[in-house]
């Protein structure tokens, strides 16, 4: 095992600036590892918590499940009820996408109801989103706009289910 060592405070700013950019360069767990070293310094910063809990929602297209978990758990973490509300929506709008681009029997119902889920998070958030930003708004039409151009993304009808196929 190899010893990890510890970020200087005074480099959390620098380290957050190269984890976003990691981000952009869609290197997402160069920005987890990043963002793990600044939280073992300072617990509480914010911006590492976003930026880490968004790292793992770029990393659901490869393994949703555990990953889907820990973000969730992150959010815990996360000040603020605009906050909660619209990371909230945006783990399971990613997650619907994800599990579409799986394309798993039964996702389109499964991604359906993330869907809801996220609309239902940003439609909370709206009332509380700071003054001259409207993200949660962009993000509700997002979904919104996905959904109606996608009706095969649709509620599961009453009576039916998706049994696995036996080979």
């Amino acid at each position: 095992m190899f010893p990890l060592k510890q970020l200087k405070k005074d480099a959390i700013p620098a380290a957050l600036e190269k984890a976003e950019r990691y981000r952009v360069l869609n290197e997402p767990t160069e920005a987890e590892s990043i963002c793990l070293d600044v939280l073992d310094v300072d617990p509480a910063n914010q911006q590492a918590l976003i930026t880490l809990l968004l790292a793992l929602t770029d990393q659901f297209q490869k393994s949703r499940g555990e990953t889907f978990a820990r973000a969730l758990a992150l959010l815990e973490r996360v000040d603020g009820a605009f906050e909660k509300q619209y990371y909230r929506g945006i783990l399971f709008e990613r997650s619907a996408k994800a599990r579409l681009s799986q394309g798993h029997p039964g996702a389109r119902y499964s991604a359906f109801e993330e869907f809801s889920e996220a609309l239902q998070r940003f439609e909370a958030a709206i009332p509380l989103q700071p003054a001259g930003h409207d993200d949660a708004v962009l993000r509700w039409n997002t979904c919104a706009r996905y959904l109606n151009g996608h009706p095969e993304v649709h509620r599961e009808p009453q009576g039916e289910h998706n049994e696995p196929m036996l080979e």
